[in-house]
């Protein structure tokens, strides 16, 4: 009996989606996909229904490297709310403790340091993660007080903006995978003897993958035919620029493309080693532009750990 055929087109690449307020992320992987007819499509990091911004969907191949894209920096832009604490820690839930106190400027600054660099962080009660196979904001939404474990997590830049009021602040921050804003806004809130949720989120980027490159799902919608959509469809090798790259010819990409070592000039080594000894993983190789496989380097040999159908 022959293999059953996979209904949708066979493309690959990412789409930046700079996702609408109050949409989920699943809602705009279905819609993306059934958009552009495609065979397969995933995003890369969930982005709460009430933020906006970029939204990285994977279709086809570019699937294989969601894992690389979502352990990329990522860079928001948010609203602290001074005053109210909420259930979900932002403005969805329910206001479950206030304060008369709002921080000036001066205060706020002088705490940043102690929410820099790596810290630990319990995450919201209303998050996707699991407990006892269960999503947190499942039980939460139950009525149940979830207990999360705390966790490490990166901010790499945390800074204000701008104050519009006493009551908000705008921040900016670059953060690793597993940060929440809406609990780096509560716990800065409580450093300052008061109570704080997230107002306002955007995300304005994954990676390489910027919100100024993205597209609205209403405008994908506009478009009348599909090839105009495909022109908003992103290389995979676009969203890979963490990697180091290893630039191969076309014999040594057949090697990889058959699951075998190729061999590569001590120069093209050297270029993606440096001065670091021993193997070393995830390493891209790249023919003309178009990503190949994610490899091992080891010595000269670069052995495919997943390879790229063209």
């Amino acid at each position: 009996m022959g293999r059953r055929r996979k209904k949708g087109r066979p493309i690959s690449g990412w789409l930046v989606i700079d996702k609408a307020y109050d949409f989920g992320s699943t809602e705009a992987v279905s819609k993306a996909k059934w958009l552009f007819q495609a065979q397969k499509a995933g995003h890369a990091g969930t982005l709460d229904p009430l933020a906006t911004g970029v939204l990285p969907i994977a279709f086809g191949e570019a699937t294989k490297t969601a894992a690389y894209v979502m352990d990329a920096q990522k860079h928001y832009r948010f609203t602290a709310k001074w005053g109210e604490a909420t259930s979900t820690d932002d403005i969805e839930g329910d206001v479950v403790a206030t304060s008369e106190k709002r921080p000036s400027r001066e205060e706020i600054e002088a705490v940043l340091a102690q929410f820099t660099g790596e810290i630990e962080q319990t995450p919201p009660q209303f998050s996707a993660i699991k407990v006892d196979g269960e999503r947190a904001y499942d039980i939460a939404r139950d009525g149940e007080k979830v207990e999360l474990a705390s966790r490490t997590v990166n901010i790499y830049n945390l800074e204000i903006v701008e104050t519009p009021s006493t009551d908000e602040t705008i921040f900016e921050a670059h953060t690793g995978k597993g940060a929440y804003v809406r609990a780096l806004v509560r716990d800065i809130a409580h450093a300052l003897g008061t109570e704080g949720h997230v107002s306002a989120l955007r995300r304005l980027a994954v990676g390489a993958l910027r919100a100024e490159d993205g597209i609205t799902l209403a405008a994908l919608e506009e478009m009348e035919n599909i090839e105009d959509r495909d022109a908003a469809l992103l290389p995979i090798v676009s969203a890979l620029d963490m990697m180091p790259q290893a630039n191969i010819d076309g014999p040594q990409a057949d090697k990889l493309r058959r699951g075998q070592a190729a061999i590569i000039s001590p120069a093209v080594a050297k270029g993606v080693r440096g001065e670091v000894a021993g193997a070393i993983e995830g390493v891209l190789a790249v023919l003309h532009d178009e990503a190949v496989a994610i490899c091992e380097l080891d010595g000269l040999k670069l052995k495919p750990n997943r390879v790229f159908n063209s």
